[in-house]
This record gives C-alpha cells, sequence and structure tokens, in this order.
C-alpha cells in the first residue's frame, strides 16, 4: 500500500525525457514563430472589432502592432547592406580556392531561369484554364494609372551605381498636408555590383590585399551575429507584422476578385507543394527536410512580405539547415534575393496580364503568351532593388501592349496576395542554391539530412553554445548545427566536390 502510494507521484511526474521535449518544443524557432501568427491573428482581430478613433486614426492597440511590425522589418532591412557587401567580398575573395566558380554561377543562372519558366508556365495555364477576368464584375472595380512603370531602360540605368551604398532618395508630397516627405532607401542590385568589383580588386592585388579581406572576414563574422540577434527576435516581429495585416486589410476585399485570388493562390501552391519537392526528389534530395529547414525564412517572408527582409534569414537557413556552402550561398542568395521570384516575377504577372486581357475583351495571341514567358523569365532583373510586384506587372503588360490602367484594378488586395508570393519567392531562392550544390557536389549532405529536433523547425540552440559542450540527444556539439556555424570555420572550405 504504501509503496503504491509511493510510487504514484513518481508515475504522474513528467520523465527527464519528456522535459527535455517539451523544453525543445517551446524554446523552437519555428514553434515560437507558429505561436506569433496565432497570436497576431487573434490581436488583429480585436484591433479591428475595436475600430479606428473617432478622429480617424488606428486605436492603440493596432498603432502598437503596426509599429512593431514596421519596426521589425526596417530593423532586419538595415542590416541587409554590410550583408550582402561584406558576404559578396568575402566569397569572391574565396574563388581563389575554387575551380568551379564560373561554373557554379551558369549552373545558378540556369536554374533561376528553368524554374520561372515552370512557373510561369503555371501561371498561364490557371490563367487561360480559371479566366478570373471574365468572372469579375466590372461595375465593383476602378481602373488606375500606376504610379509606377517598369522598363528594360531602367534596369540597365540601375546597374549604374549612383553611390558606393547603392542609398537612393526619393521625394513624395502628402497629399493631406501638402508637405514635402523624403525617404531613404537602397537599390540592391547595385550593391551587388559595387561589392563584386571590390571583391574582383581585392583578388586582382593578391598578397596586398590580405590585411583587407582578413579584415573583411571578421566584419562579417560580426555582422552575422548581431544577425542572429536579430532574427531571434522575428517572433516579436511576425506578431506585429501579422496583426497589422489583419486589422488594414481583413478579408472583405478579397469578394470581388475572388476567382483572380484564388487563380493566384491555386499558382503558388502548386509551385511551393508539387514543382520544388518534384525538383529535391529526382535530384535525390528529403523533401521533408527541405520543407524543416527553410520553412522559418518561408514564415517570415509571408508576414513581412520582404524577400528582402528575410535575406538575412534565407541565407542563414540555405547554408545551416539545406548543407550549401557559404561561398557559394552568399553568392547564390542575395542574388536570388534580387532576381529570383517566381512569385512575383512569373505566377503573378502572368495571371494579372491575362486578367486585365480579359477585362478588358482583348483575345491573346499565342505569340503574346510567348512574350508573358520571356519576360517572366529574364524580366525579373529589370525589377531589382524594387518592391512589390507592380512594376513587375507594368513591364509586362507595356511588352504586350495591354493597359496599363488596369494595374489600378487589382491594388484593392494586393498586400494579400503579396504575402503568398513573397513566401515562394523566398523558397526559390533557398531551393536553387541547394539543387546547384548537390548536382556539383559540394553539398553537405550529412548537414542537409541532419535531425532537427521533435518539431519540423530548424532546430535552433542557444546563440552561445560552445564548440565542445555536449549535444542535445547527448551528441557532440561538432556533431550537429549550431548557432556558432552560422559563422562559419575560421577557414572557409573550398567548393570542391564531395566525395559522397
Amino acid at each position: 500500500m504504501s509503496s503504491a502510494t509511493s510510487a504514484s507521484p513518481a508515475t504522474s511526474r513528467p520523465t527527464t525525457p519528456q522535459r527535455s521535449r517539451a523544453r525543445r518544443i517551446l524554446t523552437s524557432f519555428g514553434f515560437q514563430i507558429t505561436l506569433a501568427l496565432v497570436l497576431g491573428v487573434v490581436l488583429g482581430l480585436v484591433a479591428r472589432q475595436l475600430g479606428p478613433l473617432p478622429d480617424g486614426s488606428p486605436n492603440p492597440l493596432a498603432a502598437t502592432l503596426g509599429t512593431i511590425g514596421d519596426s521589425y522589418v526596417t530593423l532586419l532591412k538595415t542590416a541587409v547592406i554590410p550583408l550582402i557587401f561584406f558576404a559578396i567580398v568575402a566569397s569572391i575573395a574565396q574563388l581563389r580556392r575554387v575551380t568551379n566558380a564560373a561554373r557554379l554561377a551558369g549552373q545558378t543562372l540556369l536554374w533561376f531561369a528553368i524554374t520561372a519558366l515552370i512557373a510561369v508556365s503555371i501561371g498561364i495555364g490557371l490563367g487561360v484554364t480559371i479566366q478570373p477576368g471574365a468572372r469579375v464584375d466590372q461595375t465593383a472595380l476602378t481602373t488606375a494609372e500606376p504610379s509606377t512603370v517598369g522598363t528594360w531602360w531602367n534596369f540597365l540605368v540601375g546597374l549604374v551605381p549612383q553611390n558606393v551604398f547603392g542609398l537612393t532618395v526619393s521625394t513624395s508630397v502628402d497629399a493631406e498636408t501638402g508637405a514635402a516627405v523624403s525617404s531613404v532607401g537602397f537599390n540592391v542590385l547595385q550593391v551587388i555590383v559595387v561589392a563584386a568589383a571590390v571583391g574582383i580588386a581585392a583578388l586582382k592585388l593578391g598578397r596586398r590585399a590580405e590585411p583587407f579581406l582578413t579584415f573583411t572576414e571578421s566584419t562579417l563574422k560580426v555582422i552575422q551575429r548581431v544577425l542572429w540577434w536579430i532574427i531571434r527576435i522575428a517572433p516579436l516581429g511576425t506578431l506585429g507584422l501579422i496583426a497589422s495585416a489583419v486589422v488594414e486589410y481583413g478579408w472583405e476585399k478579397l469578394t470581388t476578385l475572388a476567382w483572380f485570388a484564388l487563380a493566384v493562390y491555386a499558382g503558388l501552391a502548386l509551385v511551393l507543394f508539387v514543382v520544388y519537392p518534384t525538383l529535391l526528389r529526382s535530384h535525390g534530395l528529403s523533401i521533408r527536410q527541405y520543407f524543416s529547414g527553410v520553412w522559418p525564412a518561408v514564415q517570415l517572408a509571408f508576414v513581412s512580405r520582404s524577400s528582402i527582409g528575410t535575406l538575412p534569414l534565407t541565407q542563414r537557413v540555405t547554408e545551416r539547415n539545406l548543407g550549401v556552402p557559404r561561398e557559394y550561398a552568399s553568392f547564390a542568395v542575395p542574388f536570388g534575393a534580387t532576381t529570383k521570384m517566381d512569385g512575383c516575377a512569373a505566377i503573378y504577372p502572368a495571371i494579372a496580364a491575362i486578367f486585365v486581357a480579359q477585362f478588358f475583351g482583348i483575345d491573346l495571341t499565342i505569340w503574346q503568351y510567348v512574350l508573358i514567358a520571356l519576360v517572366s523569365v529574364v524580366g525579373s532583373a529589370a525589377t531589382a532593388g524594387t518592391t512589390g510586384a507592380t512594376v513587375m506587372l507594368t513591364l509586362t503588360l507595356s511588352t504586350l501592349g495591354l493597359p496599363l490602367e488596369g494595374v489600378g484594378l487589382l491594388l484593392a488586395i494586393d498586400p494579400i496576395l503579396d504575402m503568398g508570393r513573397t513566401a515562394v519567392n523566398v523558397a526559390g531562392q533557398a531551393l536553387v542554391p541547394t539543387i546547384v550544390a548537390k548536382r556539383e557536389g559540394i553539398l553537405d549532405v550529412e548537414l542537409y539530412d541532419a535531425p532537427r529536433g521533435d518539431v519540423p523547425f530548424a532546430d535552433d540552440s542557444d546563440d552561445v553554445a560552445a564548440d565542445d559542450a555536449p549535444g542535445r540527444n547527448g551528441a557532440d556539439a561538432a556533431d550537429r548545427p549550431t548557432s556558432d556555424e552560422f559563422e562559419g570555420p575560421a577557414a572557409p572550405p573550398q567548393l570542391q566536390p564531395s566525395s559522397r
């Protein structure tokens, strides 16, 4: 009797492995992001129900959530410029140890084009099949000229750096106050051009550039550590971003353009959950491992609606979770963040162009469908350094000779569609380097296939893990990815074909 009584508390108390598993789940980055998404939706619905203040301004809850979300995206974008610059300079400097650098760059561009062609083909097929422009109530929509138009000439001019940091300054007039408002941005493509020039110059200088390269590599490690701190507070930023999106947009605007939204999201789903897994499987890679590795970046991209803002996390999961060597990833991922956009530059403009043609009663020819595919494959470079898909859409419409005022038809629900578009963009930006690395025999397959804990997300440990500290599940720290691996070894390995 007494022994049974004494045993009862012990059997009801969670065992050490159970407590350890629960702790891993609660501290998992992916779990925290998911929890933030749920809480963000709830708080957004509450703030939306409260409504605006009598003077039309947002209520305190909505204003607070919006500030949190906007501040986090701003914080990420602030860190992007030094990350891209020093990462590209460092990676180009390592080319002296790499024998297949030109082939890697060519393969990257080739697979960018292949996946874009597949995505735009799906977009054209859905646009022709669903015919969203013929199913809409034309009296409920208003045409409007776009504020920005993408052109091939703007792309060529944009390649020339305006300054060493790629900074741009624009001035607009506030419609309510009439005051001039100036904003500072940056052209990522120009930053890449400048960084590439500096890196090539360092290569040409040889030994004389060694102090500069040492400084560059050390600075890059410092920037990556700061970025890791920013990424760790992503759940807070996610909460604010998704909540403010619910407050501002809701789902009412989807009613009029429901068929168009359905076509776009169907295309995004087909690319993300059918095309990408097929490509992974054809290269002998685990589909589950890819999604569990890339999912934190996809989640952040969905709520932030910014490939550039998500870039630090995209590069991190590509290197640490998917096993792509840093020397290659530091080139491919930033370059993909500016030119690899299957959502914004392939699926969306294809369906949107067909929608505009159907809305205005214009029959497209076979040649015009070919032009849609051509613009989507090579035209995303013309929108590098810009935000949103409007520029890409105007480039497509102008190339086809369709009315540019058709852009105004779709602006009402563009933010809602942009969430899905950006998520697919980021997934593709991590996919192509992974495939190319696998094809070239430089992918760390052991790291790609490494267990990531008990939940299907990246297994993020504390940022102060020691190199020789015991790892989880009794493994040594060296046998599993840690936050220190984000910084990389002191001497980056050569990109030579693996023996595996």
